[in-house]
């Protein structure tokens, strides 16, 4: 059967058992403009024209994708301005499920639309049929898509002075791997955390890859981009927050030291750790001292790990 095309006996059957779903040719439509001029989560303005172009890629058959910049991006989002690429059934539920989520273009194949029907989730926009094949050559063969794809505009990013003064929040000092940000997400949205701030620059962009492996924490924990760590840490200082930069050469034991809310955990990229100004800017320092003989762990991992500490001496691990 041609790509794109669909068995005319499935459509009739999936037309009776999925009657909320409209089923449209599999053609991209031309992209939206947004109104809105707020900073958003990919790191770009919106109100930009956005959209991606295929390019066929200099490797083979595998397609590359650039955005209106030019800019080269295989890990299944975009850069820049343009709109934000979410997949995975967590991922893309939790964004159909997120009113703040503007969603522009839906792709599922039978599978994953007799599944929405099943479970009565509101796709919002009438779904496009396609074939799994699909989904591969847009996000590349190792993508795990489970069958959805949504395109849809960057969620807006919070303001420094806009943070709340309590809780934990988590500053992360040039955490560029996508997958780390993506797991620390999860945690964070384990704790409540409040809020994560990141810098603008050297912090991937809140799409693709990350969002896959945040499994829809994307949607529940506020972002924050600032241009430069050193001044909005000197903010939060100001602000009343207490900053705890993570370290395994810090002067005293995490689980050891007196915490108070508001309070931000700070976290370094693996391997070279906090910035010498990020550390000289935080109010204390400490490490996590480990028991065993392996003593640093995954910048995920630790941050699991402190928030859980930081959870517990905050009282707000009580039920």
């Amino acid at each position: 059967m041609p790509a794109g095309k669909v068995n005319q006996r499935h459509r009739i059957y999936l037309a009776r058992q999925t009657p909320q779903i409209a089923f449209i040719p599999a053609a991209w439509d031309k992209p939206r403009m947004g109104d809105r001029t707020r900073k958003s989560r990919s790191g770009g303005r919106q109100g930009a024209p956005r959209g991606p172009q295929r390019n066929q890629s200099r490797d083979g058959d595998r397609p590359a994708w650039r955005d209106r910049q030019g800019k080269l991006d295989r890990s299944g989002g975009t850069s820049g301005d343009g709109p934000v690429i979410l997949y995975g059934w967590h991922t893309v539920t939790a964004a159909l499920a997120n009113p703040a989520r503007q969603i522009r273009k839906l792709l599922v194949t039978e599978n994953s639309a007799r599944r929405l029907a099943d479970e009565n989730i509101d796709t919002r926009v009438p779904p496009e049929l396609v074939h799994p094949q699909d989904i591969d050559r847009r996000l590349g063969p190792d993508a795990v898509h489970q069958g959805l794809l949504v395109e849809a505009d960057p969620l807006d990013s919070l303001h420094l002075d806009e943070l709340p003064q309590e809780g934990i929040v988590l500053v992360l000092d040039q955490i560029t791997d996508p997958h780390n940000v993506g797991a620390i997400l999860r945690s964070a949205a384990a704790f409540n955390v409040k809020a994560i701030v990141t810098t603008s620059r050297h912090s991937p962009e809140a799409t693709g890859v990350l969002a896959k492996s945040a499994s829809g924490a994307l949607e529940l924990v506020p972002m924050v981009e600032v241009p430069n760590l050193h001044r909005a840490l000197g903010e939060m200082n100001d602000a009343g927050f207490m900053t705890v930069g993570l370290d395994s050469e810090g002067s005293g034991n995490l689980a050891d030291i007196t915490l108070h809310a508001p309070l931000a955990l700070v976290l370094g990229a693996e391997g070279k750790g906090l910035r010498q100004l990020t550390r000289d800017t935080c109010s204390v320092v400490a490490r996590m001292d480990m028991p065993g003989a392996i003593k640093s762990l995954n910048v995920s991992n630790a941050a699991a790990l402190a928030l859980y500490i930081g959870a517990s001496r905050l009282g707000l691990m009580k039920s």
